[in-house]
């Protein structure tokens, strides 16, 4: 029976080592690549070595949860920062997650969405707020005083904020210059000393108007492969999205295709169950770009697609 395909490649082993030297070429390059998150058992044998989290001969759940972003940083130089996306984390968890990492390893934190949801869904997990209007939302004050401050300490651990925003509805936005106008209130009121970066899921939102609003904040459009949006290839052929002095891209799905469903077509990550080629070969675009007009570059690849931007184990 033939070898299963690997996270990365269709090759028989999975050469890790060969994999972090040419990740670790091209940061010295500033061009950083990680993954969304890091916590994927699914990875063990690949990314992960198995027996680090044995506990009195046994895998440890625990251990793997606690320790694993160690061993991650031996691959990555950057890592996805999704969990800040669902609540605002206090300074204590803070002090915790940066204390279990290495200190090179560069987080791209996720804004909470209590600053980037306009009006709550009716899921269960907004409780009491479910349906209705958020009152935070792009409220600048809030936002430095609720997330940036516990973060303080740590802010030279960060590469660049995620500015996520969900597909607005007309009736959050019959069209798209009043966003556009918000944003711009937002972000004019952000402190400079950072990098910051915007990811919008509305098409339409893909307009002059939204590029100016980023780069005069010197703001980064995230080029992102989402179910909604144009591919890759289709916003890069945009030059006005080339908005700062730094750039940000998200392989996640492929357009038209749902995340409900991506889940359950690639759980639980343990192999390449899809190629993408054409999303590799955008980002490969983006790379040469970044180089050409040297510009740092943040490339957050998901998991399940390969759309790493090489084959790290023939080249």
């Amino acid at each position: 029976m033939p070898l299963q395909p690997t996270l990365f490649d269709n090759a028989p082993a999975f050469d890790r080592e060969g994999l972090a030297a040419k990740i670790r070429s091209l940061s010295q390059r500033n061009i950083f690549i990680g993954t969304s998150s890091w916590r994927y058992e699914g990875w063990l044998g690949q990314v992960y070595t198995p027996e680090r989290y044995f506990t009195r001969g046994r895998f440890s759940k625990k251990k793997f949860h606690e320790e694993s972003i160690q061993e991650y940083a031996e691959t990555f130089p950057i890592v996805g920062g999704d969990f800040s996306f669902y609540s605002i984390p206090e300074q204590s968890f803070w002090k915790k997650v940066f204390a279990g990492a290495p200190p090179h390893l560069k987080w791209n934190l996720k804004v909470p969405e209590d600053f980037t949801t306009k009006r709550f869904s009716k899921q269960r997990r907004y409780g009491l707020r479910a349906g209705l209007e958020n009152p935070t939302f792009l409220d600048g004050d809030a936002f430095q005083g609720a997330f940036l401050e516990p973060l303080a300490p740590y802010l030279d651990r960060v590469g660049a904020f995620l500015i996520e925003f969900g597909t607005f509805s007309k009736l959050s936005y019959p069209e798209p210059k009043s966003f556009f106008d918000d944003l711009n209130g937002f972000l004019t009121r952000l402190p400079r000393d950072f990098r910051y970066s915007v990811e919008i899921r509305n098409d339409d939102f893909l307009d002059a108007a939204y590029f100016d609003v980023l780069r005069s904040n010197r703001v980064a459009h995230i080029f992102t492969s989402w179910s909604r949006m144009p591919s890759l290839r289709e916003q890069l052929l945009i030059e006005e999205a080339f908005t700062a002095p730094f750039t940000v891209a998200r392989a996640l799905l492929r357009p038209g295709r749902a995340y409900e469903r991506a889940v359950e077509m690639f759980s639980p990550y343990t192999k390449v169950r899809e190629e993408y080629p054409s999303a590799r070969q955008a980002l490969r675009d983006l790379i040469d770009r970044a180089s050409k007009h040297e510009i740092a570059a943040y490339i957050h690849v998901t998991t399940g697609s390969k759309a790493m931007p090489f084959r790290p184990l023939r080249e």
